[in-house]
C-alpha cells in the first residue's frame, strides 16, 4: 500500500518518480525510494517491509511502478467516463513530438456533466507514427472505441 500511496503522492504533485541513479550509493535515489524510506521512519511495518525483504518482494521496481501508474490511469479513465455517460461532448486533438522526437497526439474531452457543469478531461497520449489526417483519425477512433465512447456522441471537434 506504501508503493502505491507514494506513487498517487508524487503523481497528484507532478513529480516525477524515479532519478538518474538509483543505486544503494546514490545520494539522490529518485522520489520514490526517498518518499518510500520517509513513510518507513513513521511506520514499523512499512520499515520491516522495506529494509527486511528481498527486492523482488519490495515492490520498487520501475516495473511496479508503471503498473501501478497504469493502474490508477484506468481507474481515472473510467472515472472520466462515467461522468460523461451517454451525454454529447467535444473532442481536442493536439500533435506534437516528445523529446525522442517521437510523435504523439493529446486527447482531450469537454462535456456537460450530470451536474450542468462544463467539464475538460484529458483522455490520453497516444504515440502515432505519423501526424497524417488517416492516423490521427484511426488512432482517435480507437481510443474512444477503448473508453467505450461513440463517435455519433461528437459534437465539436479542435
Amino acid at each position: 500500500m506504501t508503493s502505491i500511496d507514494v506513487v498517487r503522492l508524487l503523481t497528484l504533485q507532478s513529480c516525477p518518480l524515479r532519478g538518474h541513479n538509483e543505486s544503494e550509493n546514490s545520494e539522490n535515489r529518485g522520489n520514490f525510494l526517498k518518499f518510500q524510506k520517509a513513510f518507513a521512519r513513521y511506520n514499523d511495518e512499512v520499515s520491516k517491509a522495506i529494509e527486511n525483504t528481498n527486492y523482488n518482494a519490495k515492490y520498487v521496481a520501475p516495473s511496479i511502478q508503471k503498473e501501478i501508474l497504469q493502474t490508477i490511469s484506468a481507474k481515472v479513465c473510467n472515472h472520466i467516463r462515467e461522468e460523461i455517460g451517454e451525454s454529447k461532448f467535444c473532442i481536442i486533438v493536439d500533435e506534437a513530438r516528445d523529446e525522442a522526437m517521437r510523435e504523439q497526439m493529446a486527447i482531450v474531452l469537454r462535456f456537460v456533466d450530470k451536474n450542468v457543469s462544463i467539464k475538460e478531461r484529458f483522455l490520453q497520449l497516444v504515440r502515432v507514427n505519423d501526424t497524417s489526417a488517416v492516423t490521427l483519425k484511426r488512432e482517435l477512433c480507437l481510443v474512444l472505441k477503448k473508453h467505450n465512447l461513440r463517435v455519433e456522441n461528437i459534437r465539436w471537434q479542435g
